[in-house]
């Protein structure tokens, strides 16, 4: 299992999801890569992609309510962290998918796991 926070660029293949322009601050985008669920935010002009999946009980956490830069998932309450994916509360023990993100000619960039 990939430690997804964790990964450098040289571990991961990008793909391009649209113009930075296209996700205002405050805004997040849902995407699917390679059959992986993301959401992507942009939070004080700076992007985030995690998996758009909770690891307590696999439902969609990208609709939660957003703090800082923590998200809480909308079923049962479990929070992660949306620069690493670090699960931060019950009921929730293990991290989220927390992908590299880059801007590139304007283009959002995913980095998917090679």
């Amino acid at each position: 299992m990939f430690n997804y926070s964790k990964l450098d660029q040289n571990q991961v293949g990008f793909v391009a999801i649209g113009p930075a322009t296209d996700l205002e601050n405050g805004e997040r985008l849902f995407v699917e890569i390679d059959n992986l669920p993301i959401v992507v935010f942009n939070i004080g002009e700076e992007i985030f992609a995690i998996g758009d999946v909770c690891s307590h009980d696999d439902g969609p956490v990208g609709d939660g309510e957003i703090v800082d830069r923590e998200i809480t998932c909308p079923r049962h309450g479990a929070t992660f962290d949306i620069r690493t994916g670090k699960a931060l509360t019950l009921p929730a023990v293990v991290d989220i998918p927390a992908y590299p993100v880059r801007i590139v000619e304007g283009q959002i960039e995913i980095g998917i796991p090679l």
